[in-house]
């Protein structure tokens, strides 16, 4: 995925533009990790959706969209990805393919990284401002809005920006995502919007939004493990700060080789970099699951006894075998 970052690279062949981890090895990653994601998220989204408490829970609503975003990216980006590895071209070389594929590649992260950035900042209002939400009108301003919000206009620019904007794109089959960025992006305007709305802002806001929640943690610590829901702040805190960790790590050191692009450094002294942080964003997706899953305990013992057939044996009670003797009358005549 690249923002903005239409340079000379883009239209080299795959060969001489990728990171220098071979083929075969991270097809086998991709696959090994993907798997075992995709499996832990469909898990995630069921039992939240039916269990009432977890699907009532307003800390939990925005993970479930997350991980919503995260399943396009895990059955579309990631496997045309793996068809990619073993054909060396897009399959079906196809033009809905690729458009399929930049929804996906575009969209969904960048939706991921949006809704990861709400993330940190409405872990200030569940865990600091809770009086905020307190009433169903104060629920739907701080908390159903924002993510109506997010998601409709994620959903309606990428799927009117790939889709609908009556610009001509090049396929090149033979090229990871179809090679060249969406011809959206060769509009000044869009592009640029993108890179610093979409991708820039997001990640410094989560950055300073997740170490302001540790700063306050610490000062107000004392307070909040007296509060009767430190367990469950805890976990969202440690969440937040897994999430956040991972997340910032891998995009604020890419964002920053993008500024410096644009800036005129010349391309040669990025390529090999932005490549490698391309690759290990997805990572960022496909670990997300797990991260999410400290928090459900119950569903954790559900998947175990479920997956790995780590099932409680029950001592089997035999009943104890007593032999019964009959008593012979002293009176009876023998």
């Amino acid at each position: 995925m690249s923002f903005g970052n239409s340079s000379d690279t883009d239209s080299q062949p795959f060969s001489s533009s990728e990171i220098s981890i071979p083929r075969p090895i991270r097809f086998w990653l991709m696959l090994l990790c993907d798997i075992p994601s995709i499996i832990c998220s469909f898990f995630l989204i069921i039992y939240i959706i039916i269990d009432r408490t977890h699907r009532y829970a307003l800390h939990n609503h925005t993970i479930l969209l997350l991980l919503i975003f995260g399943l396009p990216i895990q059955l579309i980006d990631i496997n045309f990805y793996l068809i990619f590895f073993s054909y060396g071209s897009v399959q079906p070389s196809q033009p809905l393919v690729c458009l399929l594929w930049w929804f996906a590649d575009y969209g969904c992260e960048i939706g991921v990284i949006i809704l990861m950035t709400w993330l940190a900042i409405e872990r200030h209002i569940l865990i600091f401002h809770d009086r905020l939400i307190s009433n169903r009108r104060g629920r739907f301003l701080f908390h159903y809005l924002p993510l109506i919000i997010l998601v409709t206009y994620i959903l309606l620019f990428y799927l009117i920006v790939i889709f609908v904007l009556p610009c001509e794109n090049n396929y090149l089959y033979t090229v990871p995502v179809c090679g060249q960025s969406p011809c959206y992006e060769s509009y000044g305007i869009l592009g640029m919007w993108e890179f610093i709305v979409h991708l820039c802002t997001p990640i410094l806001s989560e950055g300073i939004a997740s170490i302001a929640l540790i700063l306050r943690v610490k000062i107000q610590g004392q307070r909040l493990r007296q509060s009767n829901q430190w367990r469950k702040q805890r976990r969202m805190i440690i969440q937040l700060l897994l999430v956040s960790t991972l997340n910032i790590g891998i995009n604020i050191p890419s964002s920053i080789l993008l500024i410096t692009h644009l800036c005129g450094l010349q391309s040669d002294y990025e390529v090999e970099a932005q490549l490698y942080f391309f690759f290990f964003q997805y990572f960022v997706i496909l670990l997300f699951p797990f991260i999410s899953l400290s928090q459900f305990p119950d569903l954790r013992k559900t998947m175990k006894e479920k997956l790995l057939g780590v099932v409680r044996r029950r001592p089997h009670h035999i009943a104890p075998v007593t032999h019964t003797r009959r008593d012979i009358p002293m009176n009876r005549i023998t």
